[in-house]
């Protein structure tokens, strides 16, 4: 077991194996990164494909769309963890080069020194604030933007606004799209209200609807969980015919973890104007 205490939270970041181990036939290869005791990330160091967590799975499949099978995208991840995407996509999409940034400075060195990036890969890491980070980029553009740090009322307030989605959305190329996590509670008042800045924001941007893609029992609307957004040209039924559209929604369905809901950007706007 590796264990660090963070500067900024104060909290306890441990990396320690995984008991339920995701490859059985290679032992000591599946991992889990722990902050305070909660489980924050998990790696297969065997096979960097495998995502345990629903929603990063959710969000692994809105990449597997942004361009053709094993073409090279460029990617910010906002929110680092165990660099479980980065991994995925290092590993599906060779020649992808990544920037990750995250707060905690001890964080990234933990992960490094325990859990090394298989060789061959091109990703950056930086320790900074998202939003200091974004902001100091000059003209980097992005065919994805990754932000994964909302945690429902506890998410950084300077990060869960419209003006910070427009900022991203600012750095995506023409096939770019931005893929947000919402962790929220029962009630989805948090996911909802990130959802019409979202919204708004993309209006703003020319690149009009946005998607949400989560476990079909969350619009129970009394549960916790997450929800995947995402936006931006690259998904935006403006740019797309209507079979276009159809068509994505159900390979986002189809590709899971089930059971899966996906909510076009109409069906998205309705369900987060009545719930905000």
């Amino acid at each position: 077991m590796t264990q660090v205490r963070l500067s900024v939270s104060g909290a306890s970041a441990r990396i320690v194996p995984d008991t339920l181990d995701a490859a059985p036939d290679v032992p000591g290869s599946s991992w889990i990164l722990e902050i305070d005791g909660r489980e924050q990330s998990h790696v297969d160091l065997a096979d960097p494909t495998s995502i345990r967590y629903e929603y990063l799975r959710r969000i692994a499949n809105v990449l597997d769309t942004a361009a053709a099978a094993a073409a090279p995208l460029r990617i910010l991840h906002l929110g680092a963890g165990a660099l479980t995407l980065a991994r995925y996509v290092q590993a599906t999409r060779p020649g992808s080069p990544q920037v990750a940034v995250e707060l905690e400075r001890e964080l990234p060195d933990l992960v490094l020194r325990a859990l090394p990036l298989p060789a061959g890969g091109d990703v950056t890491i930086l320790v900074a604030d998202a939003r200091d980070a974004v902001e100091a980029m000059d003209d980097e553009m992005f065919d994805a933007v990754v932000l994964d740090v909302f945690d429902g009322a506890d998410s950084p307030a300077h990060l869960a606004t419209e003006d910070f989605y427009r900022l991203l959305l600012d750095r995506l190329t023409a096939r770019g799209v931005l893929v947000v996590n919402v962790g929220d509670e029962p009630g989805l008042r948090f996911w909802a209200g990130q959802a019409l800045a979202l919204a708004d924001a993309a209006d703003a941007a020319g690149c009009a609807g946005i998607w949400t893609l989560a476990d079909a029992g969350m619009l129970a609307l009394d549960r916790e969980g997450n929800l995947v957004l995402a936006a931006g040209p690259g998904v935006s039924p403006e740019a797309r015919s209507w079979e276009e559209v159809e068509a994505l929604a159900e390979r986002w369905r189809h590709a899971g973890p089930h059971p899966a809901a996906v909510l076009d950007p109409e069906e998205t706007e309705d369900l987060a104007g009545r719930l905000a």
